[in-house]
């Protein structure tokens, strides 16, 4: 992998990681990513922690979907908030957008940008 690209996703997984929103296990694939860096293990890590990117990025359609419903207002904290979450959903959607774009998911979506890259 590129210097470049190396240290942008370097510098997107410490966001990632340090995002309010960002997952358990996109952490500890982020984390196990890191550690192989520089060793034999990268690239083997480097696959697993963009499969891992691949399923946790929250598509806006899931986004809008979850909002609406009592689970989606548990999350995120009541029913007048997961509307605004959903109609933000709406307006990404309508921007173009294909996925949330909350901290972690900014990310995630940047690192799977260059995903060709770090293969």
């Amino acid at each position: 992998m590129k210097k470049e690209v190396l240290d942008f996703v370097t510098e997107k997984t410490r966001e990632m990681m340090g995002a309010f929103s960002c997952s358990r296990e996109a952490k500890e694939a982020g984390q196990a990513w890191l550690n192989a860096v520089g060793t034999e293990k990268e690239a083997e890590m480097t696959k697993a922690y963009i499969a891992e990117l691949e399923q946790d990025i929250m598509p806006v359609d899931s986004l809008i979907a979850f909002a609406e419903t009592e689970a989606g207002a548990k999350v995120f904290g009541g029913p007048e908030a997961a509307k605004g979450v959903a109609a933000h959903g709406r307006e990404i959607k309508a921007a173009g957008g294909k996925y949330c774009d909350c901290p972690a998911c900014a990310a995630a979506e940047a690192i799977l940008a260059k995903k060709d890259e770090m293969l």
